[in-house]
């Protein structure tokens, strides 16, 4: 699998849903809630940012790099997310604003 994701896109593998609850109790298929979190893949290198003056005209463009690295665990917006599927593992693209922080 060779995904190179673009601007500030961030690959990610959601982690696994739970099979019971701290208390014991087994969750069925259909109740079960995709989890949030996951480990970042791959992540583009960054995207631009415009500055605009009060009538709209662009000043300036800047380049903002990612902070998020691959191998870093995360999470992120629950409908903020696209879902893919590569090599039969179900994988989510998110932008890197769509991130909420890190998972320690």
């Amino acid at each position: 699998m060779k995904i190179r994701p673009l601007n500030d896109w961030a690959l990610i593998r959601p982690g696994v849903e739970a099979e019971k609850t701290p208390s014991g109790i087994i969750i069925p298929d259909v109740a079960k809630e995709k989890p949030q979190e996951g480990e970042v893949l791959a992540i583009g290198q960054g995207h631009y940012k415009e500055e605009q003056d009060k009538k709209g005209k662009v000043i300036d463009k800047k380049f903002v790099p990612t902070v998020v690295k691959p191998g870093d665990r995360v999470m992120y917006e629950k409908y903020g997310v696209t879902k893919i599927e590569i090599d039969g593992e179900e994988l989510v693209m998110v932008r890197e604003d769509s991130i909420l922080g890190w998972v320690k």
